[in-house]
């Protein structure tokens, strides 16, 4: 078959990789000149842990597995199985941790409750005042800067695979299945994957004019070379109220016993923290879900994140490389991992994975091509 996806972004990206390794034809086709979305802007986290039981975990569970099966061909993705740690500083956040010991999934996500020196032991660089951490072992990290140009690359070698950056896609081709680009040219295949992350406007609000799925900012920065490895991710304490598996009666009384301050109140955060290949540490995050968006960058969530990433190092960061805001889409129905409809014969509409398109998207992509018959 010959394969027309639409979209350059990770999700995009996984669905061209299952088709060419099922044996198929693929163009790729992005509006930009490189993918500048929600996937380069992110952790490039692997994010198991936090994930809600079912089918959201078990999308997650699979595209772990399927990370490091395209890693072992594909090193430049960066990938790692680092795992995480969540820190946790007063009782309220360790009796949380340990009511996530008592899901029934938990050994599927490789939960264990470290004291704070069994933490530093798998990461040594936390010489912070803490209680207690959540170790995650099957959380893992790929270079998200990076991967999709590795990605791209050997697709490429296969010989069947075209990729064509700087073409926005206008229309579906009314004599059969393809597009046509604002170039002017038609691209005909078998099968069209629409994968335009939060780009829901033109083509795709034709398309799916009622589309359940909401677009949601993001602020996060990345430092300097850190001079030693951050062996793990790190999350805080905050986390605990922004993921679906630590819900519980015990969150229920931190939230209580500990609103969280005005900034990261009002700005909706937690702190996130990877270091990538070269050192630098990748710190965020905020949530913003009221559009219009701002255009410029608040820099008081930059100020908790540093407050809060020094505070569990014991030491000063290094200096603050690059800050930058990011839109991903989130589909409104908080029981689906993504949006995935077929919007016309032979054309699948796929968004709104929301903060798990880097976790999820091999997962994601694998489920498209087996539901379209690849």
């Amino acid at each position: 078959m010959r394969v027309i996806v639409v979209g350059g972004g990770v999700l995009g990206t996984m669905h061209a990789w299952h088709a060419i390794e099922r044996g198929h034809e693929v163009v790729h086709i992005e509006r930009e000149r490189e993918a500048r979305g929600a996937s380069v802007r992110n952790f490039g986290l692997v994010w198991v842990g936090g994930r809600a039981g079912g089918d959201e975990l078990e999308s997650a569970l699979r595209a772990r597995e399927l990370w490091e099966r395209i890693a072992a061909d594909v090193p430049g993705t960066g990938f790692r199985p680092a795992g995480s740690l969540t820190v946790c500083r007063g009782a309220e956040e360790v009796a949380v941790a340990e009511a996530a010991l008592t899901l029934p999934d938990a050994a599927e996500r490789g939960l264990k409750l470290l004291t704070a020196g069994e933490a530093r032991e798998h990461n040594p660089a936390l010489r912070g005042a803490f209680d207690a951490a959540l170790w995650c072992e099957r959380d893992g990290a790929v270079e998200s800067r990076v991967a999709l140009p590795a990605l791209r690359a050997h697709l490429a070698a296969t010989g069947r695979y075209t990729w064509l950056p700087g073409r926005e896609v206008r229309d579906l081709l009314a004599s059969g299945t393809g597009v046509r680009d604002d170039h002017g040219d038609t691209h005909e295949g078998d099968l069209v994957m629409l994968c335009t992350g939060a780009w829901l406007t033109g083509l795709v609000r034709e398309l799916a004019p009622a589309l359940p799925v909401r677009r949601v900012r993001l602020q996060m920065m990345q430092t300097d070379p850190l001079d030693e490895r951050l062996t793990t991710a790190v999350a805080d304490g905050d986390s605990f109220r922004y993921y679906p598996a630590y819900a519980s009666p015990a969150l229920d009384a931190l939230v209580a016993a500990r609103p969280q301050a005005p900034v990261p109140t009002e700005h909706r955060m937690q702190l996130l923290m990877v270091q990538r290949l070269d050192g630098g540490l990748t710190i965020g995050d905020t949530h913003e879900y009221d559009e219009p968006f701002a255009f410029d960058v608040d820099s008081a969530p930059y100020g908790h994140l540093v407050e809060v990433a020094e505070a569990l190092l014991g030491r000063p960061l290094p200096t603050i490389r690059r800050r930058w805001a990011g839109v991903y889409a989130q589909t409104v129905d908080t029981t689906r991992v993504v949006h995935r409809e077929e919007v016309a014969p032979a054309t699948w509409l796929v968004t709104g994975p929301g903060g798990r398109g880097m976790t999820c998207s091999p997962a994601i992509a694998e489920r498209t091509a087996n539901l379209a018959g690849l």
